[in-house]
């Protein structure tokens, strides 16, 4: 089992930063990708970005030159720098984790509210 605590999620006005984290543990070796999602209310989650296990990673649109998502693998933790933060980023963000047995587990989530 793989248990993921996600951290870091505030207030911040328009144009600010935050940066979450998003701490693994349990069978860590047995992860393989892993992404943040968000989630407006009243919308479906939706992918924002994702790092392989050789630390590809891509992006959606919405966030690109923007966010950046890291990982660091002596901490077991993955990172979502978001820079230049705009109303619409506001939602629940999600870190999951998928595992190389094809699982995949889930965060609890953590509030971002972008707005002055």
């Amino acid at each position: 089992q793989v248990q993921l605590v996600e951290s870091g999620g505030g207030l911040v006005q328009p144009g600010g930063s935050l940066r979450l984290s998003c701490a693994a543990s349990g069978s860590i070796f047995s992860i393989n990708a892993m992404y943040w999602y968000r989630q407006a209310s009243g919308k479906q989650r939706e992918l924002v970005a994702t790092i392989s296990s050789g630390g590809s990673t891509t992006y959606a649109d919405s966030v690109k030159g923007r966010f950046t998502i890291s990982r660091d693998n002596a901490k077991n933790t993955v990172y979502l720098q978001m820079n230049s933060l705009k109303p619409e980023d506001t939602a629940v963000y999600y870190c999951k984790a998928d595992t190389w047995a094809k699982e995949v587990h889930w965060g609890q989530g953590t509030q971002v509210t972008v707005s002055s």
